[in-house]
């Protein structure tokens, strides 16, 4: 494994090499196996609360797009044989679809790039890690992303320690596998354990911990479990991300659907504002 690191990354190569001299290849195999399932499973979960919003946002652009590029002409041109005061913001939404009509291909390039913007943004290192810095300082969102950081170092750190790496090795191994925003603090922690200090007591200087895991360290420490407690946390950590994922998806939904149709009815409102105020005119 060591000759091919492009195919397995420093933590599988360092799980079976622990476990090779302690030998319990096949339990560390099983216990990374879990891991990458878990991983695998956070992945889908993620995916598939994205894949409505995503539909429902390229649906409402894609009736936004045909309404000014069909639908707002027509209405111009009727208006415009028809004369009379119209509304500033029909005016407004008429001559903007008025330029969609006679460039319909602009219009469904400026579509198809407002809904490439998040693709390409989160490809540009510097746009990427201004997202991720403003998503850890909301308050609900950013809780939950240290969670999920946490989970995903416990889950590392509880298969090293299980395959017999040291656990200073351990840290300086699931580093890479944690969120840019608390390796300082890892490194912390890291720096502690090394001077002697119990990892609880490290974690908990350096915050990253929650008091439920703090107890459940210390339990491990003082019961020789500790890769069991690892797991544990993270596992408890996990319910609770679930709670919180499928909370936001219950609320996220409705709110976006009702937000793009807010969008759509103003268009259309503004459409037949003209059509009401001539008919007023003429009464």
């Amino acid at each position: 494994l060591q000759h091919s690191p492009e195919a397995f990354d420093e933590l599988f190569r360092a799980i079976v090499a622990s476990s090779e001299r302690t030998g319990q290849l096949r339990e560390a195999l099983a216990s990374h196996a879990a891991y990458l399932a878990w991983a695998d499973d956070l992945r889908n979960k993620l995916v598939q609360a994205a894949l409505y919003p995503v539909m429902l946002l390229t649906a409402s652009v894609a009736v936004v797009v045909f309404l000014l590029v069909v639908v707002v002409p027509r209405f111009s041109a009727i208006l415009d044989g028809v004369g009379g005061d119209i509304p500033a913001a029909s005016r407004w939404r008429i001559a903007v679809g008025g330029v969609a009509g006679h460039h319909p291909l602009i219009a469904v390039a400026a579509g198809l790039a407002l809904l490439a913007m998040p693709v390409v943004a989160w490809r540009i290192p510097a746009l990427r890690r201004g997202v991720e810095d403003l998503l850890w300082r909301m308050p609900a969102v950013g809780s939950r992303l240290r969670l999920l950081a946490l989970t995903r170092l416990f889950r590392t750190l509880g298969m090293l320690v299980f395959a017999g790496v040291p656990v200073v090795a351990a840290l300086a191994i699931a580093r890479g596998v944690l969120a840019p925003r608390l390796r300082l603090s890892l490194d912390a922690a890291t720096e502690a354990v090394s001077r002697g200090e119990r990892l609880s007591q490290a974690f908990d200087q350096a915050g990253l911990s929650t008091p439920v895991s703090q107890r459940m360290l210390r339990v491990g420490e003082h019961s020789g479990e500790l890769a069991n407690m690892l797991g544990k946390a993270a596992a408890f950590y996990d319910e609770e991300l679930t709670r919180f994922t499928d909370l936001v998806t219950r609320l996220v939904n409705p709110l976006l659907m009702l937000a793009m149709g807010t969008l759509i009815g103003t268009i259309i409102v503004l459409l037949y504002m003209p059509i009401f105020e001539l008919v007023e005119q003429v009464q």
